[in-house]
């Protein structure tokens, strides 16, 4: 059986492949298995990845509002869009779980020139400069332009922060994106010292495991939430589930009912529960 990825590439179907994204949803073994089994029956030659998987997301809705919320959190990530704001104030969020101190969306002045910096992340010893690459595409990579870039920018504000704050912290620059890097990018950012996160990369502490680790799940993520719904949310500033709770008047001004509030609350806990 032979399937089409989001490149135009043919490949074999990958029933492995497959499972290991159910996995790391949280489905058990019983479940992957019974999911893949399913959705084998129903796909055909010539079948695109992106409805494989819009197909195995269905199957597990039906299972477990958790799971599924998570199986979709790429496509959810890139809901946060047009804007690449959403996704800077949602990366600021992940930093403050690791302990910084955070403000996103600020104009820093460099030794030369002054720069729109995404997300400046500080701690006792410390100070990052984070710039957030926001894609809308999975297939979108950044490249190596990216880090050269970043990397420039930072050493300019860097030789700012030593003439503020002098030269016995450590400054680091930094890339966020919710796609890929390119090799290239990869080998750059490395070598140069930035640090850099992508969906998966570095392996074990790239973006979706930070989201898993922390519970920081995107409301875009919400089952019960319409598109609609979900963006005018984004517009008032309301990127996380967690932020939900506090704004269930917001909710109801949206038009939305009380039995519906409750019922998205209750994804929303279910969601973030890890």
């Amino acid at each position: 059986m032979r399937v089409i990825k989001g490149n135009g590439e043919k490949v074999q179907f990958d029933r492995e492949k497959l499972k290991q994204a159910l996995s790391f949803s949280g489905a058990g073994t019983e479940e992957q298995e019974r999911i893949v089994s399913m959705v084998e029956s129903r796909i055909y030659d010539g079948i695109s990845t992106k409805q494989i998987y819009k197909l195995a997301f269905d199957l597990l809705k039906k299972e477990s509002h958790k799971i599924a919320g998570r199986y979709r959190l790429k496509n959810a990530i890139m809901e946060m869009g047009p804007t690449g704001f959403p996704f800077e104030v949602f990366v600021g969020k992940i930093f403050e779980t690791m302990g910084y101190e955070v403000e996103t969306g600020l104009i820093v002045q460099g030794k030369c020139i002054q720069h729109e910096v995404d997300v400046i992340a500080s701690k006792p010893g410390e100070m990052l400069m984070v710039e957030c690459k926001f894609h809308m595409d999975n297939t979108t990579k950044s490249g190596v332009q990216v880090p050269l870039y970043i990397q420039s920018r930072f050493l300019d504000v860097k030789a700012a922060w030593e003439e503020q704050y002098g030269k016995d912290l450590r400054y680091r620059g930094g890339v966020v994106t919710n796609t890929r890097f390119s090799d290239d990018a990869i080998q750059y950012g490395k070598c140069a010292g930035l640090l850099m996160i992508s969906w998966d990369y570095p392996l074990d502490t790239g973006l979706k495991y930070w989201i898993d680790k922390t519970g920081l799940q995107p409301v875009t993520s919400l089952i019960s939430l319409a598109k609609k719904e979900k963006q005018l949310l984004l517009e008032k500033g309301i990127v996380l589930c967690n932020q939900l709770e506090e704004n269930k008047e917001l909710l109801k001004e949206m038009g939305i009912t009380d039995f519906q509030v409750r019922k998205i609350l209750n994804e929303a806990a279910i969601l973030m529960a890890h």
